[in-house]
């Protein structure tokens, strides 16, 4: 009956699916910016420890290590592998060794050089339908890379390590930023792969500096997207689910081997607070402020902030909400998406679960 009710669990929470054949998505997640599929490492070790009650406690080794060095509360925030100001840069910019965690100090235990990552499991050659989460939404490009034969995942992931193979600009989406949807592209496997590799992308934001950096582990041995070295059973593959993201996918986006940028975004840069205006028994109303601090103009801005356990969001205004256990984020709507320099937005939300708490790890962009 257990083995039952999670693949009930996971067939309601799926959304991944491969052109041809279905595969695995587990449980409810929202996101920032990271793969579904092929799930990126902070997606894949989310899934793999997340239990009933909220808490995070992994079962893969790996995801145990990563934890270990770098904290539990890096996975409720797995969509956030990010850097303000990296303007499309990698070579020279993060060093090599500290790739798959953006060269952050709160992400590097997702650099750790070892094998028993949760892997997904592929055919080279193959056109599969990609997917990254949308939860806030960024124009721009994705740009794809693998390792090269004979690369040895128990060594530091270096940049001569990987080679571009696709590069995807502005891919449509299956429905609005949070929830279950997504940015999709189909795209073809690097041909002629066997065993394992890494699979880099790196989203290149056309509307600022910030950029998002990913690794997910995947092995060319014919599979379909069976994802290992998740949940308590680590050597059982995942079975294929039913997926039902909010909009079927219809649109298919060009793939070009490569891109060049006609102008670099101007840098930005803001502040934000996060503040409690009214309490009541077990529940608040905050009102959160972004200023644009910068000197030119922010789009599609966001804040996002920790807060203690037990918080749930109930309804928010001049903003979207989205909430992953105690990481929580308003991002802007349509009509005031746009921040010149010196401007300020305000947003609100009600919430229950404490009256007074603390926000901490306050972020813009």
């Amino acid at each position: 009956m257990a083995v039952r009710r999670r693949l009930w669990v996971l067939a309601v929470a799926g959304v991944i699916t491969l052109v041809a054949s279905l595969v695995y998505l587990p449980k409810k997640a929202e996101a920032h910016g990271a793969p579904m599929f092929p799930g990126s490492r902070t997606w894949l070790c989310y899934q793999d420890g997340l239990r009933e009650n909220g808490q995070i406690i992994p079962y893969n080794p790996a995801c145990a290590a990563a934890v270990a060095e770098s904290g539990v509360n890096v996975l409720y925030n797995w969509f956030s592998v990010l850097r303000s100001d990296a303007g499309g840069r990698t070579v020279g910019y993060i060093p090599d060794g500290e790739i798959c965690g953006a060269g952050t100090k709160e992400f590097a235990g997702f650099n750790l050089a070892r094998d028993d990552w949760p892997l997904t499991h592929l055919t080279s050659g193959a056109t599969i339908e990609w997917r990254y989460n949308n939860w806030a939404h960024h124009p721009g490009r994705f740009e794809l890379y693998v390792t090269k034969d004979g690369w040895n995942p128990n060594t530091p992931l270096a940049w001569s390590d990987l080679e571009k193979f696709a590069v995807i600009q502005d891919p449509p989406q299956s429905g609005p930023p949070g929830g279950y949807n997504y940015y999709y592209w189909t795209a073809q496997l690097p041909s002629g792969k066997s065993g394992r590799h890494i699979i880099f992308i790196h989203w290149i934001r056309s509307d600022s500096q910030e950029n998002f950096y990913s690794c997910s582990d995947v092995v060319f041995d014919g599979g379909n997207g069976e994802v290992t070295g998740v949940g308590p059973d680590q050597s059982q593959p995942q079975p294929p689910v039913t997926p039902t993201p909010t909009v079927t996918p219809t649109v298919t986006p060009t793939v070009t081997p490569t891109v060049t940028p006609t102008s670099t975004p101007a840098p930005t840069s803001c502040s934000a607070t996060v503040e409690v205006t009214n309490s009541w028994g077990d529940g608040f109303q905050a009102t959160v402020t972004i200023t644009n601090t910068g000197s030119s103009t922010m789009r599609d801005w966001y804040v996002q902030w920790n807060q203690p356990m037990g918080i749930e969001i109930t309804q928010s205004w001049n903003g979207t909400h989205m909430q992953s256990g105690p990481v929580a984020m308003i991002h802007a709507t349509d009509w005031n998406s746009e921040l010149a320099p010196g401007q300020t937005a305000t947003a609100g939300f009600l919430a229950t679960g404490a009256s007074n708490p603390t926000f901490t790890d306050i972020t813009c962009g």
